[in-house]
């Protein structure tokens, strides 16, 4: 087989009794058997001092061959196997190995802007706890970073002007984030608690240049801290107007956040979804491996599997859409091909005419 910098044909040189065969005086039949039991016909033309397969051959080059001849009056037949790129792995070994496959189909591929930001309070859940009559401190109730029910009581404090003692209460639940209050103090018109209710935030995202005319509201998000934290939700508001210095914009995502892992000021970084396509065959991302110099997934026939060379697509969403190279329905590996990469690498069977 011959594929240095043309697409792959056969080759044919014969001798006869230590005689170069002119090609004229050679017909040649290839049969190819594929993996799955798809056959090919391969049949052949003079071309110089030899015959050279009208039909390219596709990747990947693995297949069993049937070869039948007439060399110079004398008829030949004979078989071999030529493969590439496959292994076999008993079902229950595979099982073992955790080697998940799907079936290749359809997918809807996104289209995602990524974006970067900030996990900020929402104002409306935010409460700055100011005396009501300036006094003197005479219990503090409640720490800092301790939860505390609405109406809880966070600090006694006695009236300068009545003489008389009041319990300052915390008018939201929530936690309390700032606590400027010392027993004995003198209070004035500085906050003494602030509380934060964070089992709702807010994730502001920054967007410039093309993201201001894609993002919008209602568009899906995917929003991930930097320890790996995930949560989606919804582009809730974009806003009007542009920051002086850096001329971004603000998209607003409103998120749920009962475990408290979102913790506000921490940078966090937003997948929006902008559009979506329809692809007629995708593939995980995460299938994907390097087979000499294509991307490739690794086929399932049973119990052996052989490496896919795709042609690619567009991208999104952890999925790829697949051009060429894969046939609808095929049952490919999903999880953890590396292992079939490396069973592959292990037994010699990578690259071989």
């Amino acid at each position: 087989m011959f594929e240095q910098g043309v697409p792959a044909r056969f080759h044919v040189h014969a001798w006869h009794e230590g005689q170069p065969v002119a090609p004229e005086d050679m017909t040649v039949e290839v049969w190819l058997t594929r993996l799955g039991e798809a056959i090919e016909y391969y049949s052949f033309a003079p071309q110089d001092d030899y015959l050279r397969s009208r039909e390219t051959v596709a990747e990947p080059h693995s297949f069993d061959v049937e070869v039948n001849a007439r060399i110079a009056g004398e008829q030949y037949h004979w078989q071999y196997a030529s493969h590439e790129g496959r292994t076999r792995i008993p079902a229950g070994l595979a099982e073992e190995m955790d080697i998940v496959t799907r079936a290749v189909g359809p997918q809807t591929i996104p289209e995602v802007l990524s974006l970067t930001g900030r996990v900020r309070t929402d104002p409306d859940r935010l409460a700055r706890v100011r005396p009501r009559y300036a006094g003197q401190l005479q219990s503090i109730e409640a720490g800092l970073g301790d939860a505390v029910g609405q109406g809880e009581v966070l600090a006694q404090i006695q009236s300068h002007e009545s003489l008389q003692t009041y319990a300052l209460k915390a008018p939201i639940a929530g936690l309390i984030v700032r606590r400027d209050a010392q027993p004995g103090g003198n209070t004035g018109d500085e906050p003494l608690f602030v509380i934060a209710d964070l089992s709702e935030v807010w994730v502001e995202l920054d967007l410039f240049g093309r993201a201001l005319g894609r993002v919008r509201a209602g568009q899906p998000v995917r929003v991930e801290t930097l320890d790996g934290s995930q949560a989606e939700g919804v582009i809730d508001w974009v806003s009007p107007l542009a920051a002086h210095a850096s001329q971004s914009v603000v998209a607003r995502v409103v998120l749920p956040n009962p475990d408290g892992r979102l913790r506000p000021g921490e940078f966090v970084r937003g997948e929006v979804t902008v559009a979506a396509a329809e692809a007629a065959l995708a593939v995980r991302e995460s299938a994907l491996q390097r087979f000499r110099d294509f991307d490739v997934v690794y086929a399932r026939v049973g119990e052996t599997y052989e490496v896919r060379m795709l042609e690619l697509g567009r991208r999104g969403g952890g999925w790829v859409e697949v051009l060429g190279g894969l046939a609808p329905g095929t049952h490919y590996v999903v999880d953890n091909s590396y292992l079939i990469k490396a069973d592959i690498e292990k037994s010699g069977a990578a690259h071989a005419h």
